[in-house]
């Protein structure tokens, strides 16, 4: 069995490179596309797709590859893990996001320090938030429970998936949440909006895993 030591350090790891790649992405997106947001949504998109299904597969072994804390709250509720571990696993997903966002600003020579300015309110992307969340839980219990090898490629795609056809870009995840408001960049968020997309996440994960504990429930022969 994994060291605990080793599972955190994953989760933070995998987090951080996961924050890396969406604020680098976009960083880039937006400095090539010439003005054209649909480009550098696509760019931060495809990076963060790719990405996904690569950590998810490197760390997935290890930790499990949450590097999101509604991923943790569901995997304890179903008791794949120990409450005592779910406790301290977001913090790790938090820390390593905060990280991966200011390794992406070094990168890209933008102040380490920062806090986004960029509103993203309303109900509509609340909402968003919500439907997001429930796609990405029900994405993963699926295909954990009837084809695992697939998993990385599912999540990843879905992402790609939601980023389009949600009206947040789907965040789906209170670390990532978090992190991008500290990031006045093509990916952030103002804090002040944050807590509208916290909490619908919240609110979908526990949807969903209501759901697909009912769906998924193995039958006892009669």
């Amino acid at each position: 069995m994994t060291s605990v030591s080793r599972r955190l350090v994953a989760e933070g790891l995998g987090s951080a490179l996961l924050l890396a790649v969406v604020v680098g992405s976009g960083i880039m997106g937006e400095r090539l596309a010439g003005g054209n947001v649909a480009i550098a949504l696509l760019g931060n998109t495809l990076a963060t797709g790719a990405a996904l299904v690569v950590l998810i597969a490197v760390f997935g072994p290890i930790s499990g590859a949450h590097f999101n804390p509604v991923v943790t709250l569901v995997a304890a509720m179903r008791r794949e893990m120990p409450w005592r571990l779910a406790l301290i696993y977001p913090v790790a997903q938090v820390v390593g996001a905060i990280l991966g966002v200011w390794a992406a600003h070094a990168m890209f020579g933008e102040a380490i320090l920062q806090v986004s300015t960029k509103l993203r309110d309303g109900g509509g992307q609340a909402f968003s938030e919500a439907v997001a969340t429930f796609g990405l839980i029900a994405t993963i219990l699926g295909t954990v429970r009837f084809r695992p090898d697939s998993t990385p490629m599912a999540v990843g795609l879905y992402i790609t998936a939601a980023y389009w056809f949600t009206a947040s870009t789907a965040f789906a995840n209170p670390a990532v949440t978090i992190a991008r408001s500290l990031s006045n960049t093509f990916s952030g968020i103002a804090p002040s909006s944050a807590p509208a997309f916290i909490l619908p996440q919240i609110v979908g994960a526990l949807f969903a895993a209501g759901v697909f504990g009912w769906l998924l429930k193995t039958e006892t022969p009669a």
